[in-house]
C-alpha cells in the first residue's frame, strides 16, 4: 500500500503497542478520531501485545499517540508509545512492510485497511477472550440473543481469540453483554468486552469482510 499521508518534510510516524487486539483496536479507533492520523495498520508482535502503527504531522500522530494512551491505561493495559519525526525512508519501509502469513499460528502478520472497503455506519461488539471454547459458546449465545451479524474470529496466537459483530448500537450492546456473561459462566477467561458505536471508516477497513 503506497502511503501519502503527509510530505516528507512533514512525515511522521507514532507507534502504539498495546496489550491484546481488542484494546489495541479500541485504542486505534480513538487515535484516528482525535486528529487527522492514518492508520497503517495494526502489527502483531506473535504474542498478546499488538503495535498500532499511525502516520501524519508530527503534531497529529503525538495528539493521537497520547488520547490512545490515556484510553489504553483506562482499560487497565499497559501502552507503548514513541513518536518518529521524519523517520528515514528505509524505516519507514520496513514499517509498512506486506503482511506476512503465518502458517505456525495460522494468520497474517499485520492487519492493514483494505482498500474499497465497504463503509459501514454498523456498530462493532468485540469479545477477547483466552480460550476457544468459551468464545465459541459465547458467540453462538450472542448470535441467539440479538439480532447481530457475524463479522469473524481473529487469533493473535497463545490462545487469545476476539470475536467480532455488527449491528445496531443497542443490538450489539445486548450482545456483547450476553457473551460476556456467557464467558464469565463457563469459568472462561475474559480479557475485554467492548462496542464501538461509531467505527472510525479506516478501522472498518481493518476489520474482517
Amino acid at each position: 500500500m503506497t502511503d501519502t499521508t503527509a510530505t516528507t518534510d512533514t512525515y511522521s510516524l507514532a507507534l502504539l503497542e498495546v496489550g491484546n487486539l481488542t484494546p489495541a483496536l479500541l485504542v486505534a479507533d480513538r487515535c484516528l478520531k482525535a486528529s487527522g492520523v492514518r492508520l497503517l495498520g495494526i502489527e502483531s508482535t506473535d504474542g498478546p501485545e499488538q503495535c498500532i502503527k499511525l502516520a501524519g504531522t508530527t503534531a497529529e500522530v503525538v495528539l493521537a499517540a497520547e488520547q490512545g494512551a490515556e484510553l489504553a491505561r483506562l482499560m487497565g493495559s499497559r501502552a507503548l508509545v514513541t513518536v518518529l519525526p521524519a523517520p528515514l525512508d528505509v524505516v519507514r519501509v520496513l514499517v509498512n512492510a506486506p503482511p506476512i502469513f503465518s502458517p505456525l499460528l495460522g494468520l497474517y502478520d499485520y492487519r492493514i485497511p483494505k482498500e474499497n472497503a465497504m463503509k459501514t455506519t454498523d456498530a462493532i461488539g468485540l469479545l477477547e477472550t483466552q480460550g476457544l471454547v468459551a468464545a465459541l459458546h459465547a458467540t453462538d449465545d450472542m448470535l441467539k440473543s440479538s439480532n447481530v451479524t457475524l463479522v469473524g474470529k481473529e487469533k493473535i496466537g497463545a490462545a487469545y481469540v476476539t470475536i467480532m459483530v455488527r449491528g445496531d448500537v443497542a443490538a450489539v450492546q445486548t450482545a456483547i453483554d450476553t457473551g460476556k456473561k456467557t464467558v464469565e459462566r463457563l469459568g472462561g477467561k475474559l480479557i475485554l468486552a467492548d462496542v464501538i458505536a461509531r467505527p472510525h471508516p479506516e478501522l472498518a477497513a481493518l476489520l474482517p469482510a
